[in-house]
């Protein structure tokens, strides 16, 4: 191995110097528009190196480790294949003459190989090599090598254009490593804007459970020391009615009674409704099979067809631990809507299935039902269905689509109350003109 030896017309020398500068200034220009490290070394190698009239043209590049040259891009004879390295060199750095300006990180030219202990003979051996380093941000990045099969073929001029192609190609490198931090630093702040999208709308979400929990909670309240005073108040009514009832003689006064008392009834029962949807009543749970709960209730309402639904129950249901006379009004207040809506015709559905929630089933449940086994009740009719702007509205307390008189409002909402005491949920599909259906969730036992 010798130092650069200064030489004023090489064995083979460049072309014309008019050509060199052509030939920098189109790389110069073209630099702008390379869009990868890969574009560039294979760039460098047939387009700057390959028109310099260089015999050949491999380029290494180092490892983030700095312990190894790959052969990443080549021209000439070396390199057959186009844009296709085959079975690529790896050279140690410091090994050969190549590995040796890795290490060092000057260039080299070797006068005549024959003459070099560091010379690695390839396929194609030949009898003088330049070698240039490729520097960026004080680590080789990688390495430009050609070789000569004649002897004194290189000297100052090849090594300053080199020199010149390796500065060029390392403020590209610098380029296209601010672009890669540029376009990392927008990805991560699409990546904080996008959390952070997801936090506020995670919050909103929190808050607005949290302000519906505390309106319910005020309703509730309200609502059942009102039902519990008014009670009171209807107990004593019906009291005194049946006792001038006793003692009325006037045959007319009989009827007057009796709307007295129908009234007076109907209003005890809006306040049990009252006092349920507030959870003043107590519930006592107990093992249910659901197959076995809703065939008698079908059965109970077998003379009425309007209340005759298709079942499809599950061969072997879980039990579920729920209080009977809770779950029989829930019933009869779906299969009541249910009836409604398909007043101008439409069927009604009940189903009861078994389920395995797992994590990965999430989309298709409630989102708040820890992983599982449960119960599932569904409740469908392929009536009138419901306007998707109503639905959110259907579980608060006295919305009602029904006429006056007919309805409280107070069904659905205690049909929740009462599936969410249970620990299940309850989820409601619409779509008008084609039906409802209402899901109810239940844990099941053990």
């Amino acid at each position: 191995m010798h130092s650069p030896v200064v030489k004023s017309a090489p064995v083979w020398g460049l072309s014309s110097e008019a050509s060199a500068l052509r030939t920098l200034n189109t790389f110069a220009v073209d630099l702008i528009q390379i869009p990868s490290v890969e574009d560039l070394f294979w760039y460098v190698a047939q387009n700057v190196v390959g028109r310099l009239n260089f015999v050949d043209c491999v380029i290494y590049q180092a490892d983030d480790d700095q312990t190894r040259l790959t052969q990443v891009a080549a021209w000439g004879d070396k390199n057959p294949f186009g844009r296709n390295i085959i079975n690529p060199l790896v050279i140690p750095f410091g090994q050969g003459i190549t590995g040796k300006v890795a290490q060092t990180r000057k260039a080299i030219i070797v006068d005549d190989l024959l003459e070099s202990q560091n010379y690695i003979p390839d396929t194609q051996p030949a009898r003088s090599e330049i070698c240039v380093p490729l520097v960026f941000r004080g680590r080789v990045v990688g390495v430009i090598d050609s070789e000569h099969p004649e002897p004194n073929a290189f000297g100052e001029a090849e090594l300053e254009i080199l020199t010149t192609v390796a500065a060029l190609a390392g403020a590209k490198l610098e380029l296209l490593a601010e672009a890669q931090r540029s376009q990392q630093r927008y990805r991560d702040l699409v990546a904080s804007h996008d959390r952070l999208t997801e936090e506020t709308g995670m919050r909103k979400a929190l808050e607005a459970k949290l302000f519906e929990a505390r309106r319910l909670e005020a309703i509730g309240k309200l609502t059942g020391r009102f039902a519990h005073e008014f009670n009171n108040l209807l107990t004593v009514i019906l009291g005194n009615l049946e006792l001038v009832e006793t003692e009325a003689t006037n045959p007319g006064s009989a009827e007057f009674l009796d709307e007295a008392k129908i009234a007076a009834e109907r209003g005890a029962r809006l306040m049990r409704d009252m006092l349920a949807f507030a959870q003043r009543t107590r519930l006592e749970p107990v093992a249910l099979d659901l197959n076995e709960l809703v065939t008698k209730f079908c059965d109970a309402r077998h003379n009425d067809p309007a209340l005759r639904p298709k079942l499809t129950l599950a061969e072997d249901p879980c039990r579920i631990m729920a209080d009977r006379k809770a779950i029989a009004s829930t019933l009869l207040n779906l299969v009541e809507n249910a009836r409604d809506a398909t007043a101008l015709g439409g069927r009604i559905m009940i189903q009861t299935e078994n389920l395995t929630h797992t994590l990965p089933d999430a989309a298709g449940l409630a989102a708040s039902l820890p992983p599982g086994r449960y119960v599932r009740l569904t409740v469908a009719d392929t009536g009138i269905g419901i306007p998707p702007d109503r639905l959110p509205q259907i579980f608060d307390p006295f919305y009602t689509s029904k006429p006056v008189g007919v309805g409280t409002g107070l069904g659905l909402s205690i049909v929740q109350g009462f599936t969410q005491q249970s620990g299940g949920t309850i989820t409601v599909t619409s779509e008008p003109g084609c039906g409802s259906s209402f899901q109810l969730t239940f844990p099941a036992i053990p």
